[in-house]
């Protein structure tokens, strides 16, 4: 029996891994994915991720990779309006790169992802936990910690309901391109009076830029997929810069607004952190960061835990910290995007650097 099973291989799980396996604990981590992936996804860290970083000793390898400095330049109908430095924001980094400094860290602990691995189902009684894997033999660990995003199957085996609101319709298409000829020593934000608009963002330690945009809408103003030419047609639509070409798309997907909470973070031995816990708008940059809080905090939780006796008030803990955190945090990006929303369709102000 290992002490603790983490389903997922995000920042939220990998930091959760790094936290207990650095406390002596026993940990596999086991992702459905084949492998890693390469997608900038959230890419700011705050400095409260970063004291977490420095703590797990990954910090400096972070650090001399992303950027701390970063410099809005906002265009409206085509016409450069402010350039707007952002100092206070943390670090820019990709956060397949963050991902890629967790799991060497936790590789020198003597763990390793186990990938192509996705729950089945979970049994639990008073001494420990059984996951069933779709293919394999089971694994029985002292606890289970359900770090596997906002489609949570952890969260969807114990029937915790996902509280909140989605919006079907997409609110953005992203993804990582290369755009050469255009500068990479700002994260350039072009927008309309019509509220729609295109951003490249140079990720830092690559020769791409995260592109996040209106998506295009077809004849009937339905939105369509995204695609290598529609991000082409929308950056000439928006940013009005001939000769400039994107390519090389390495991730392409939408994003919808989700406003959900989990109506609990613990179900007997069973914890949940990160997406699987909460989703919220893409303003502030909180996402990735918030897991990674509770990451910290559910480690504290569960090494106290297996540390010695302690029943119901040990494991309780966790959940009193992290779930009005969660609440907050919702309401508060909800804030923050009707904002950035406000000051898309306002000539000469610079957006909130917090879109992650």
């Amino acid at each position: 029996m290992t002490d603790v099973l983490i389903a997922g291989s995000g920042p939220t799980g990998l930091t959760l891994a790094c936290e207990l396996a650095l406390r002596g604990a026993a940990v596999r981590v086991i992702d459905q994915r084949t492998g890693p992936h390469r997608e900038s996804r959230g890419k700011g860290l705050r400095p409260s991720s970063l004291e977490v970083f420095e703590r797990l000793g990954v910090a400096g390898a972070l650090t001399a990779v992303g950027a701390r400095e970063v410099v809005l330049r906002k265009y409206f109908d085509g016409a450069h309006v402010s350039d707007t430095p952002v100092t206070d924001a943390g670090l820019l980094i990709g956060q397949w790169q963050v991902e890629e400094a967790l799991r060497e860290r936790l590789a020198g602990l003597g763990v390793r992802v186990e990938y192509g691995c996705r729950l089945a189902g979970i049994t639990q009684d008073a001494s420990g936990v059984r996951a069933e894997p779709a293919r394999g033999p089971a694994i029985e660990a002292r606890y289970l910690a359900g770090c596997d995003g906002g489609r949570s199957t952890t969260r969807t085996l114990l029937g915790i309901p996902f509280e909140g609101s989605t919006r079907e319709e997409p609110a953005m298409v992203v993804g990582d391109v290369r755009a050469e000829g255009l500068s990479r020593e700002f994260w350039h934000q072009w927008f309309t009076s019509e509220g729609a608009g295109i951003m490249l963002c140079p990720m830092p330690g690559t020769d791409s830029f995260q592109l996040q945009a209106s998506p295009e809408l077809d004849g009937q103003g339905v939105p369509l997929p995204p695609s290598p030419e529609g991000f082409q047609r929308l950056f000439d639509r928006y940013a009005r810069i001939p000769g400039i070409r994107l390519t090389d798309p390495t991730w392409l997907s939408s994003w919808r607004v989700n406003v959900r909470v989990a109506a609990r973070m613990r179900e007997g031995r069973v914890f949940l952190a990160g997406d699987a816990a909460h989703v919220h708008p893409i303003a502030g940059g909180l996402g990735m960061n918030t897991g990674i809080d509770d990451a910290a905090a559910l480690g504290r939780t569960l090494a106290a835990a297996l540390a010695g006796p302690g029943g119901d008030g040990v494991l309780d803990a966790y959940q009193a910290e992290r779930l009005p955190v969660a609440a907050e945090v919702v309401a508060d990006t909800a804030r923050r995007y009707e904002r950035v929303l406000a000051a898309v369709r306002t000539p000469g102000r610079g957006t909130e650097a917090g879109l992650e």
